[in-house]
């Protein structure tokens, strides 16, 4: 299953599903990074040191930075969705097709009603 970094704003019980579901994951939270307002450049740099994919909701950045920074552990963006449980599931098939994740821009949107 994949490491992944969940930055600050990924919400903690889509954290737990994907954890439910064999993934490594890690939160800024539980790294001790938590409210030190750390660039996203940063957070990317710290995820990749330690073989993780980032984990966020802040498409917008981790998109321009997948550009500008292309040598990465994965990035997966995802749309709030407040069926944490969904996410996760959409997370896990979106990860599980990909033979690697390395240097990869995972999307990952909430299902439309």
């Amino acid at each position: 299953m994949a490491r992944l970094f969940a930055d600050e704003n990924f919400p903690l019980p889509a954290v737990e599903a994907l954890r439910r579901l064999g993934h490594n994951v890690l939160t800024l939270h539980e790294a001790g990074k938590a409210q030190q307002s750390i660039p996203d450049n940063i957070v990317l740099e710290m995820a990749s040191a330690d073989g993780r994919a980032i984990l966020t909701l802040n498409r917008k950045h981790f998109v321009q930075l997948h550009t500008k920074q292309p040598s990465h552990a994965g990035i997966v963006v995802c749309t709030f969705d407040p069926d944490f449980e969904g996410q996760a599931h959409r997370i896990h098939d979106a990860l599980t097709s990909l033979h690697q994740l390395t240097g990869q821009l995972v999307r990952v949107n909430r299902l439309s009603a």
